[in-house]
């Protein structure tokens, strides 16, 4: 052991106890706990080391820090109270500084290759402990568990609070967290970092090696204003010792943080004795509005039909033996319903039943849209109608029927309880078909419908430069021939970016099914994204059939089929698609015949690969929502690059429409066929426009976080699959946000 390890081992061993004695002497003290930071890897913590605390259930956060030649862009998610997951891009400058890599620097396809090093990391924390009276809150986690390993380390934290303003943590680490002031390896040795592809989960290694003690301190003096100091027990071996990017003197960190905005804190801080560093701050609560409720109209109120004792000629069934009664109950119902954007597509009755076949247009909430559409049938209806039938369509297809009863809704619309008690009420079921006698609304089709809008690509994560994008106009447009049969297409122009500008691009083995997007990029100018023929259709019971034919997006086209078996009151859904395509040409025209530009890499030689590629592919899902949002899904199948696997998805969703998730796909590709990252993974996010303007639309923005386009693990993105439009109507989906039926 050298006298530096030596030094800092007494270091750690004198200074992480002293701070702990500190904390249990504050412990009579405890009143209310400050609301947690977060630290430069964008987790929980103090300045550079983790801490016990989590955010708020369901909380999504964002920091940017930097000191030094280190940035970390970090997004983190609270998946549950007591679960926490993070997704981080690293950036280290000067990585060639002390010549590690002669006489090899900047050459080949290693790390030794970039200037500036670029890496992508998953952290993973849970709760063991929640904080109490007396004991601290306890902290599990793994850091960079499927990465490249350059910053993996694990580590076992505890955190008290004492009053609002000052809380202490201390914690044991592992890997990286362990590499200053080692106490000893209590769990055997850890395997050498193995860099490879990258992304690999590396649990060979966790809890292994050197363990070294962390702490730190936290004040309060205001209520906008954070003191830290911390010790840290990360090395830097790598960065400071290995590479020389920066000189590590001390393991002692300060730092003072500032509350600009609600959720929004910056801070300056003073690192390693040698560095300035800085970090911004922002937390996002996808269940609050920035701008308050979503502004609509109040609805009508239900109307209460008159006693069968006073008026026995209103709850008389003979109206429906008059001809025109059906065209003007239709007219009435229009009338009331289209100012929400609610679209009457057929009506049936009979003496008791009225079942209501609707669109809903505009509001982001299904079961507003319902709950608007009983309310007017109580307008509307005569009074011998007990039964209201909704059947909400979407994309043509009949997605459920809610089933409510009239006297239901007139004496439950001003209870105290009137959310729950209606819900127990309500029936919801299969659509089931129309009634003998339905009057269809004969000038909803054909139809044409188009917009114009932004269009906004990004790249992100190459090793050349972590963000490119092209910003450009898209015109879309749909024709709506039959219900469930719709022709749509779409075409854009780019007007600013750098998408065209090549990245690195290592050999592969595959076809180039994604990795080649910067060729589309830069050929597509203007560019036919879609142009398709789509027929959805209620198969029978439960069961739900789709067909689209033609460029169905802008690097493949052909035929895509697909089935899905869906009880509309049940959690789980099994489905199955098969599609049969043809890569497109990079011009994103009418053809199909492939440039030999397209298998051109960074090695040396000439590539060349077919002028044609075709594929049959296909998948069988199965999905289960839980409890709390949480939705599963699995596929398992062939991919786009001809690879066989499978593709878990995760996902927890808002009432309001808030997604966030992650997905992991694993096929029989190797990750040296794969090439960065070993298989394909990524973070969905889909934010719904009314959450963010108050204003009802059912627009939303979605976006996909993933390490560089591969080939492996490639499906066909295809919009408008079955689960997803009929999943919002059922029981599911409507009872995410139930509560604004009444609304």
């Amino acid at each position: 052991m050298t006298t530096r390890e030596i030094s800092a081992r007494k270091y750690g061993l004198l200074m992480a106890p002293s701070l702990l004695s500190l904390c249990i002497g504050l412990a009579a003290q405890a009143e209310e706990y400050s609301a947690p930071s977060l630290n430069f890897y964008g987790v929980s913590g103090m300045i550079d080391m983790p801490s016990a605390e989590m955010q708020e259930d369901g909380l999504l956060t964002a920091t940017s820090a930097h000191f030094g030649p280190v940035s970390r862009n970090t997004l983190s998610f609270q998946l549950t109270p007591r679960i926490a997951a993070s997704f981080r891009f690293l950036g280290i400058r000067d990585w060639n500084a002390k010549a590690a890599c002669a006489p090899n620097c900047g050459q080949g396809d290693g790390i030794d290759q970039f200037d500036t090093y670029y890496d992508r990391s998953f952290d993973i924390r849970y709760l063991l402990l929640k904080e109490g009276e007396y004991l601290p809150a306890v902290t599990i986690g793994l850091q960079d568990f499927a990465g490249t390993g350059v910053l993996s380390g694990e580590y076992l934290v505890a955190t008290k609070n004492f009053g609002p303003s000052f809380k202490a943590t201390v914690g044991l680490g592992w890997g990286r967290l362990g590499s200053y002031g080692s106490i000893g390896s209590p769990f055997g040795d850890r395997a050498p970092i193995d860099v490879g592809e990258g992304g690999n989960v590396n649990y060979d290694q966790w809890f292994r090696g050197p363990a070294a003690p962390f702490a730190g301190i936290e004040w309060s003096p205001g209520e906008k204003w954070t003191l830290k100091a911390e010790y840290s027990s990360d090395a830097y071996e790598t960065e400071a010792e290995d590479r020389g990017t920066f000189e590590r003197k001390s393991p002692l960190n300060f730092g003072v943080e500032y509350e600009v905005a609600d959720r929004i804190r910056l801070g300056a801080y003073y690192l390693y004795g040698s560095e300035i560093g800085i970090a911004a701050q922002f937390a996002l609560d996808p269940r609050t509005r920035p701008a308050g409720g979503i502004n609509t109209p109040a609805p009508e109120p239900v109307k209460q039909r008159p006693s069968r004792a006073s008026d026995p000629e209103a709850w008389s069934a003979e109206w429906v033996t008059q001809a025109d009664a059906g065209p003007i109950l239709m007219r009435n119902l229009d009338k009331r319903l289209s100012p929400d954007g609610i679209v009457v597509e057929s009506l049936g009755y009979t003496g008791s039943v009225a079942q209501l076949r609707i669109r809903n247009t505009k509001l982001d909430a299904e079961a507003q849209a319902v709950g608007r559409a009983a309310r007017a049938l109580s307008q509307v209806m005569p009074a011998s109608v007990e039964t209201f039938e909704i059947v909400p369509l979407n994309a043509g297809v009949a997605a459920a029927k809610i089933t409510v009863r009239r006297s239901d809704l007139e004496r439950l619309e001003t209870s105290p309880t009137a959310m729950d008690s209606m819900r127990s009420r309500v029936g919801i079921s299969g659509a089931g078909p129309e009634l003998p006698g339905t009057l269809r609304n004969d000038e909803l089709y054909p139809r044409f419908r188009w917009s114009l809008a932004p269009a906004l690509r990004l790249r992100l994560f190459d090793q050349n430069d972590p963000l490119k994008y092209g910003l450009g106009a898209r015109v879309k447009g749909d024709f709506d021939i039959a219900r469930g049969l719709t022709l749509s297409g779409s075409i854009t122009k780019s007007l600013a970016g750098n998408l065209d500008e090549r990245p690195p691009v290592p050999g592969r083995e595959l076809q180039p099914v994604r990795s080649a997007n910067y060729i589309y990029d830069s050929k597509g100018d203007p560019a036919l994204e879609t142009l398709a023929l789509h027929w959805r259709t209620t198969l029978g019971q439960d069961l739900y059939g789709r067909v689209s034919f033609g460029y169905l997006e802008r690097m493949f086209g052909g035929i895509s089929t697909e089935v899905l078996w869906k009880p509309a009151d049940r959690r789980w859904a099994i489905g199955a698609e098969i599609n049969y395509v043809a890569q497109r040409a990079p011009d994103q025209g009418l053809g199909f015949t492939l440039p030999q530009s397209l298998y051109q890499t960074d090695e040396t030689g000439t590539e060349t690969g077919p002028s044609s590629y075709r594929l049959l592919t296909g998948h069988v899902s199965g999905y289960y929502a839980l409890d709390n949002g949480f939705n599963l899904q699995l596929d398992v199948g062939r991919y786009l690059a001809g690879d066989v696997g499978a593709t878990f998805t995760v996902e927890r969703e808002f009432g309001n429409g808030w997604r966030v998730g992650a997905f992991a796909t694993k096929t029989d590709v190797s990750a040296e066929e794969f090439g960065s990252g070993s298989f394909d993974k990524g973070i969905k996010l889909e934010i719904p426009f009314a959450w963010a303007t108050g204003s009802a639309t059912r627009k939303t923005a979605q976006t996909v976080l993933r390490p560089f386009g591969r080939d492996g693990g490639q499906r066909l993105e295809l919009e408008g699959r079955l689960y997803e439009t009929v999943r919002e109507y059922q029981a599911t989906g409507l009872d995410q946000q139930w509560g604004r039926f009444w609304k």
